[in-house]
């Protein structure tokens, strides 16, 4: 089974062969809180460690830093350093990956100091979500191994801090857990993930999540609901095309309506428009969005968030063939508009064009799109940072706020409608590409945004940061699910806002009848 996650007593986790102690700087020198104790098992450590003792023992003010102490007949202490505050929730998580990397495959205990912090229950659980997410790997089998969360206060925590950390760990997990399950979809060959097996994958996890129920269409079915993009982009192949539609619709009143879409390519060699031998070397990667919608949707449904999710996912392969689209094509999408097709490798736009116009009918307050889609956004952005496009700047400041939370960093870009000329076409309404190597990002996005009725929507060009090729913090080797954990942020910000506003409501109402 894999690693697991809970809170502990002191006892409890002191018994654990791996104790991890947090440690803040201040002027070169790390100290340890107050409240952990200073002798565990066999060690009796001190409250502070000099800026020399730190260097020569190579513990560094970087989040995640670690320092060693082993014992030949009990357990080895590891402090692992948070920089200079106990209030940042990154920190935390790669405080959490730290401690898997010093534990390897064995249990571990983590004493977390909770006087002081401004959200415990938020430490703790991105302490979560870098332990399990560092934790993840596609081959091997699971580790089955505990990670003790302590918490710890002054003598002991509050019953409502205590319960703040054990919500947080649990939400941590939940939320791990998505994005693992969305990683290894995307890891996975694309000679094992075609779109009929990503759509039974999607259909098998979601099926049991509370409130949540999930249609999966066929090509004919998608061929009646008129999904020209769709099609197009799958002529070339002989793997027939999906789209999953699924909807978490919570119990009781829906305070908002989110629609993601999320683009799911399972193999994109560029079609007629070939891509290069190197270039097709990650392609298999180019269904990110679609596992990560889902995912978003599935960990939204298992933490009982109020707001109403559809997630849509049109799923294909670009391949070249006798069937395949040729440049200079008309694809006719769902909502009627006509698209000259003239680069075949610009083909994200395309199947996202449907799965927005399908977006559009389903009447929501808000439209999310999640795609691999350009290298231009590589270019712009590099492969850490995400491109974020969006209509309001309420929505701006939602993902601006949920990206500060959750250490997936966000860029927003422009929507100039200037550039639209670029798309111009004379036998179509427009064409799916630009200039060449001018704005290619921003005009792939607002050829989407033609897709969205003037709705408020927020378009993630994650391209390049849907994957990594060295371990860096809690990411692994291969997929990150770049987004997904943003996106549940983002959900939970709205469903929270939502209630808040409900009771304000309420209490109005209240006022307005005890009057005379």
């Amino acid at each position: 089974m894999p690693r697991t996650a809970r809170v502990a007593t002191p006892a409890e986790g002191a018994t654990r062969p791996t104790l991890c102690v947090p440690v803040t700087f201040d002027g070169g020198t790390a100290f340890i809180a107050e409240s952990v104790p200073l002798a565990l098992d066999t060690h009796t450590l001190p409250r502070s460690f000099s800026k020399e003792w730190c260097a020569q023992h190579g513990l560094r003010e970087e989040p995640g830093s670690a320092a060693v102490l082993s014992s030949f007949d009990g357990a080895s202490i590891a402090l692992i350093s948070l920089d200079s505050s106990y209030n940042k929730l990154e920190h935390y998580r790669l405080a959490g990956a730290a401690a898997v990397r010093i534990a390897h495959d064995t249990d571990l205990a983590f004493f977390l100091p909770t006087y002081g912090i401004e959200e415990p229950g938020d430490a703790a659980g991105a302490l979560v979500e870098g332990e399990l997410l560092s934790a993840y790997r596609y081959r091997g089998d699971e580790v089955d191994a505990v990670f003790d969360v302590v918490p710890l206060g002054t003598p002991l925590p509050s019953i409502e801090t205590h319960d703040e950390v054990v919500a947080g760990v649990a939400r941590g997990a939940v939320v791990a857990e998505g994005v693992n399950w969305a990683k290894r979809l995307v890891d996975t060959p694309a000679g094992d993930m075609a779109p009929k097996e990503l759509a039974k994958q999607v259909a098998k996890r979601l099926k049991d999540d509370p409130s949540v129920s999930v249609d999966v269409w066929t090509e004919s079915r998608i061929r009646q609901e008129k999904l020209g993009g769709l099609l197009g982009v799958g002529a070339g192949s002989a793997q027939p095309t999906r789209l999953v539609y699924a909807t978490y619709n919570p119990k009781g009143k829906a305070l908002a309506h989110i629609v993601l879409v999320g683009k799911g390519v399972t193999f994109d060699s560029g079609g007629l428009s070939l891509k290069t031998g190197p270039g097709m070397m990650d392609m298999k990667t180019d269904m990110s969005g679609a596992a990560i919608v889902m995912a978003a949707l599935s960990i939204a449904s298992r933490l009982s968030l109020a707001v109403k999710v559809t997630a849509i996912a049109p799923m294909t392969e670009n391949l070249p063939s006798d069937r395949a689209t040729k440049p200079g094509d008309v694809l006719t999408i769902r909502n009627g508009m006509t698209i000259e097709v003239l680069n075949t490798d610009a083909e994200g736009r395309l199947i996202l064009a449907d799965g927005l116009s399908l977006a559009v009918e389903a009447n929501p307050d808000a439209i999310v799109d999640v795609a691999t889609l350009t290298g231009a956004k590589v270019v712009a952005l590099g492969d850490e940072v995400g491109a974020l496009y969006a209509t309001t700047q309420e929505l701006a400041d939602y993902f601006e706020a949920a990206s500060a939370r959750t250490g997936e960093v966000l860029w927003r870009m422009p929507l100039p409608s200037s550039y639209e000329s670029q798309i111009e076409s004379e036998v179509a309404d427009m064409k799916n590409i630009g200039k060449t190597g001018i704005g290619g990002s921003i005009v792939a996005a607002l050829l989407l945004q033609r897709f969205t009725d003037g709705r408020p929507w927020v378009h993630l060009d994650i391209a390049g940061s849907s994957h990594v090729e060295t371990a860096r913090g809690y990411l692994t080797k291969g997929a990150t699910a770049f987004s997904a954990r943003t996106l549940v942020e983002f959900l939970s910000a709205v469903a929270d806002f939502a209630d808040d506003e409900e009771d304000v409501r309420d209490d109005a109402g209240d006022g307005a009848g005890d009057q005379d």
